[in-house]
């Protein structure tokens, strides 16, 4: 038995036994409850493996057994004898006769899954201590090649790796399950009187559109610089921070019944900035007075009191920059643990790092893109990621963005379930301004200008689950605010902000 060594206060070496967690007795009854019966082998496949067993006979034993009942023929210990007559391990325990004693002394079947729960839990316990062990012995060595930071992202993804092993409800499902679950889903809407299955973005022509934000969805959404990218994202993220209510889900859970959790991966802003932001579009006030300090005394109070009202809200900022997909996947994880997640922003894709290992930026971001994807199908959360476009589209006379104006684009658009456009005509129109001596030219600018001015729009170039077309919301620039757009034939009192 290998020994391991430990120090007490005193510094004198004490000899401690290495006992690592294990039940013999859970893997005899196990193993001797499948050789009775083999159809309780698939009651606790999905639970556990040969690598959960401590005894190495065991897992053999397990393996071979799974071995024989997943080519349909029968697994018992006569039929066992010819695989295992020679194994070394075997004849220290007794040889063939040691698998008759296991069915013999074999429980009923309702306890496997008990059993195999037990099992598997105690190997994450043996993983865990050698992880641990691995994490000490690493520290430890002090190698120019491994610097501490490394050290820490790499046990905090082995420790996430391990957290996500075992989930019993992963692989195939029946049809039967998908279809109760995609009725659950448009009762979810029906129940809204049809409005949204999804979240609320808070933008109704929008929600229109894209019947909210759904769940495992991967959004994109990109815009040239100016155009209002950050500001979108960050009145969707406050506009779902603050519409949350917990309460009780359809499937019997608790969760978000009405907006949700935010959380905000700020790459190029900080977390301040990204705050004032939010305060300026909550108070109206301008984000330039608010950073200038130049407010009257009722602006000031009244952007006191939006801060007051905004401590509730929750929404989760990390404003980390250069993170890599690895662990911006990881923090998100750690999130919907500690204080749950109802949507992700990602503020913007090219500022993400890959893991080091992909040749070319092409290959990093089609790499990058997949976490993302990955991200929302495993925490089953709607993820929008902000991303730039290339300048082709300042050469063309029509500056409304397509997909093809992607940076990367190849892989941005094969992984995105849905990819918007921010287009502010407004923008352009402004930069074309006449010469004061052309009236005419003049004239028309001007008409062109009223007609743009608090205007936006988003153009849904891809949807895979919709259709694609062009949504006009208001937007007032001081407040960096996107709003319902009030149509000509709607009340003045009517969904405009």
């Amino acid at each position: 038995m290998n020994e391991i060594t430990a120090f007490n206060p005193t510094g004198a070496e004490i000899q401690a036994p290495d006992t690592m967690p294990h039940s013999v007795e859970a893997e005899q009854q196990l193993l001797g409850a499948i050789l009775t019966n083999n159809d309780i082998y698939d009651k606790v496949a999905s639970v556990i493996n040969s690598q959960h067993f401590y005894d190495p006979v065991h897992a053999r034993i397990y393996e071979v057994a799974a071995a024989r009942i997943a080519k349909n023929a029968l697994a018992s210990p006569v039929t066992l004898k010819a695989f295992l007559e020679d194994d070394e391990g075997l004849k220290e325990l007794g040889g063939p006769a040691y698998l008759v004693r296991l069915a013999g002394a074999a429980v009923s079947s309702f306890a496997v899954r008990d059993y195999a729960q037990m099992i598997y839990d105690l190997a994450i316990r043996r993983d865990l201590i050698r992880l641990g062990r691995d994490i000490s012995d690493r520290a430890a060595k002090v190698d120019v090649a491994s610097e501490p930071k490394e050290q820490i992202v790499e046990a905090e993804q082995a420790l996430y790796k391990l957290a996500e092993q075992g989930q019993s409800e992963s692989g195939f499902q029946s049809f039967l399950k998908a279809v109760t679950e995609a009725v659950n889903v448009a009762n979810t809407a029906y129940q809204r009187e049809g409005d949204l299955a999804g979240i609320s973005t808070g933008l109704m022509d929008l929600d229109k559109k894209l019947g909210g934000l759904h769940k495992s969805d991967l959004l994109i959404l990109a815009g040239r610089p100016s155009m209002g990218k950050t500001s979108l994202a960050t009145n969707i993220a406050f506009n779902v921070a603050k519409a949350y209510k917990r309460g009780l889900m359809s499937d019997g859970s608790e969760g978000a019944v009405q907006g949700g959790v935010v959380g905000f991966y700020s790459l190029e802003m900080s977390a301040e900035q990204l705050a004032g932001r939010i305060l300026a579009e909550a108070a109206e006030i301008s984000s330039h007075k608010i950073r200038q300090g130049d407010m009257t005394e009722e602006e000031f109070r009244r952007f006191v009191e939006a801060a007051k009202s905004l401590e509730a809200c929750p929404l989760y900022i990390d404003d980390t920059p250069a993170l890599p997909i690895a662990q911006l996947a990881a923090r998100a994880r750690r999130l919907k643990r500690t204080h749950g997640l109802d949507l992700l922003i990602i503020d913007y894709l090219q500022l993400v790092r890959g893991t080091g290992r992909s040749e070319g930026r092409v290959n990093e971001v089609s790499e990058i893109t997949m976490g993302m994807k990955a991200i929302a199908k495993e925490l089953n959360i709607p993820v929008i990621a902000l991303s730039q476009l290339s300048r082709q589209v300042e050469s063309r006379d029509d500056k409304r963005p397509q997909l093809s104006d992607l940076r990367e684009s190849g892989s941005i658009e094969q992984d995105a379930d849905c990819v918007m456009f921010v287009y502010r005509g407004e923008y352009y129109k402004e930069r074309e301004k006449p010469g004061e001596d052309d009236l005419a030219a003049m004239e028309t600018w001007i008409q062109d200008m009223e007609r743009l001015h608090g205007k936006a729009e988003v153009i849904i170039g891809k949807q895979r689950h919709g259709p694609i077309g062009t949504v006009e919301l208001a937007f007032e620039a001081q407040f960096t605010r996107f709003g319902n757009l009030a149509k000509q034939w709607q009340n003045n009192d009517g969904d405009a902000y």
